[in-house]
């Protein structure tokens, strides 16, 4: 059993993720920034951008999953800030291990271009996907031992039950089944859990998709 940080609880993928670590006995510590907006939730409050909520929260625990995500900032501020804080605040926590969800626009295509690059890619995604590229930047640079694990660039179904099964690739995309479901949050929740459970990547991006 480990001790697991959500950061993000409160969202689609980060409600999964607690679920799922809770099903396979974890011990979690769920975070959100305000608790009283989730009132059926058992969480405690947090900013994950804070270095200092990052350190206390982290404390005693094996590993942190950052899930968390702000749509009221621009997404260079947040993620940019977000990371930082969680490099700082593991460090002082003694906390080796990260994993985050990220978005798949920062995967390379067939060509090796990063999808976001296209000529032909909405600004309001690229502007929200270089939050992430961002993010990526600050971890390349650090000691800490983090993956960030990316599902499909497109929307991901947050009612659909977990199928048990799904694809690891690396920093490309991974070829998509136009007649396949969406990719279940379900199952992003589980592929994290399985990465915890079973470190398997180590400082690096990851695509994650339906099998």
């Amino acid at each position: 059993m480990s001790k697991i940080v959500v950061f993000g609880a409160g969202g689609r993928a980060g409600r999964r993720v607690v679920t799922e670590a809770l099903a396979r006995g974890h011990e979690v510590t769920a975070v959100v920034r305000d608790p009283h907006r989730y009132p059926s939730l058992p969480v405690v409050a947090g900013d994950v951008t804070n270095p200092d909520d990052v350190a206390t929260l982290a404390a005693g625990h094996d590993v942190v999953v950052n899930a968390a995500a702000r749509l009221d900032l621009p997404s260079t501020t947040f993620y940019a800030a977000a990371t930082q804080a969680l490099v700082d605040g593991l460090v002082r926590a003694g906390v080796p291990r990260l994993v985050a969800i990220g978005v798949g626009t920062v995967l390379l295509d067939a060509s090796g271009v990063p999808l976001y690059e296209a000529p032909d890619f909405p600004a309001p995604a690229r502007e929200f996907t270089l939050g992430h590229v961002a993010e990526l930047h600050i971890l390349q640079a650090t000691d800490l031992d983090w993956v960030v694990l990316a599902p499909p660039p497109t929307l991901l179904d947050p009612d659909a039950p977990a199928t048990g099964t799904y694809r690891v690739g690396g920093t490309h995309a991974l070829p998509a089944d136009p007649t396949a479901p969406r990719f279940a949050y379900a199952d992003v929740a589980a592929a994290i859990l399985d990465e915890i459970e079973k470190p398997t990547h180590h400082r690096a991006l990851v695509a994650v998709g339906p099998a």
